[in-house]
């Protein structure tokens, strides 16, 4: 499974002070969990944001954005930024910011739970 291992760095680097980040691999790539919820994924050479639903709309008219679908239905609240996106330290901290902010008030999953 191929990632940008580069971009995976950056992102570890962002989170490295908080007290409970974990990767796990998953999604064609590496998945950084925080306080036991999906937060931000590096997938191939994109990023896939776990974001508040209720900014879906409007973080999606960003450039470099695209949705996330499953099963063919867009799925609200999360979505992919290309690497375009995320060149400059700025960039990717934006996209870092907005997954933290909403990984506050998300729920994990049933299966985190479990864990």
């Amino acid at each position: 499974m191929a990632y940008d291992e580069k971009l995976a760095d950056r992102i570890r680097e962002a989170l490295a002070d908080l007290p409970d980040v974990k990767e796990k691999v998953m999604f064609s790539g590496v998945v950084f969990m925080v306080n036991g919820k999906m937060c931000i994924n590096v997938s191939h050479d994109d990023i896939m944001c776990r974001i508040d639903p209720a900014e879906h709309a409007v973080l999606m008219e960003r450039e470099y954005t695209r949705e996330m679908l499953m099963k063919g239905k867009m799925l609200k609240g999360y979505l992919y930024v290309e690497p375009e996106g995320t060149k400059t330290k700025k960039q990717l901290d934006f996209w870092i910011d907005k997954c933290l902010a909403f990984n506050k008030i998300a729920k994990a999953s049933k299966k985190s739970k479990k864990k």
